[in-house]
């Protein structure tokens, strides 16, 4: 077999073994189930009152869906369309997040319930958390009525989001067998190429 043939070959198998080792980095699925009964909204965005979460997905982690069904009670004067939650990362520069308004329409006080499933990458909303990994959670009241307090409650229900994680390697990890595989074929072909070189001059 000559050189080339071998050369052919062999950058075939290393070409299949990165495709393996890349693919073993991809994105993971994953779910958040948030409860949100009993959670109060009573102003704006940033509203010290307002209540707020936060939860680690996984550094730079995108979120990808959501899907919820709750059951919200907007107290006379508020209307059930100002009743809602800001979805976002942890640092507010990092870029924009998702407003959730579950009664956008509904412009009237009283009780609804509401129930819907969000691709948020199909409608181009999809969006990655930072580094520290936080999505953060403000309800909120869009106009603030001083006449009651709090303007709204969430009185029970849950949110879903489907996330992609992104499987960073940590400095000092064990190697994937797949990344093993690689490392074996690269230190093969080192080898070879020096037998070949030697070969040459014991030759002349």
């Amino acid at each position: 077999m000559t050189l080339s043939v071998v050369h052919n070959i062999t950058k075939k198998f290393i070409a299949g073994l990165s495709l393996l080792a890349c693919t073993s980095l991809s994105a993971a699925p994953m779910t958040l189930v948030v409860d949100v009964a009993g959670i109060e909204s009573f102003g704006p965005v940033d509203d010290e009152r307002n209540t707020v979460l936060t939860f680690n997905v996984g550094a730079n982690s995108v979120i990808t869906s959501l899907d919820y069904t709750v059951n919200l009670t907007a107290y006379d004067p508020s209307y059930l369309l100002e009743i809602g939650v800001v979805i976002e990362t942890s640092a507010k520069d990092q870029g924009p997040g998702v407003t959730l308004v579950p009664g956008l329409f509904d412009e009237f006080p009283g009780t609804a319930s509401y129930s819907e499933s969000l691709d948020l990458v199909a409608v181009g909303r999809s969006f990655a958390v930072g580094a520290d990994g936080i999505l953060r959670l403000e309800f909120i009241d869009r106009f603030d009525d001083l006449a009651v307090n709090p303007d709204g409650m969430w009185n029970f229900g849950s949110f879903t989001f489907g996330y992609d994680t992104v499987d960073i390697e940590e400095p000092g990890e064990v190697p994937e067998p797949a990344t093993t595989l690689l490392m074996g074929a690269g230190l093969a072909m080192l080898g070879y190429a020096g037998r070949r070189r030697r070969a040459g001059k014991l030759a002349a």
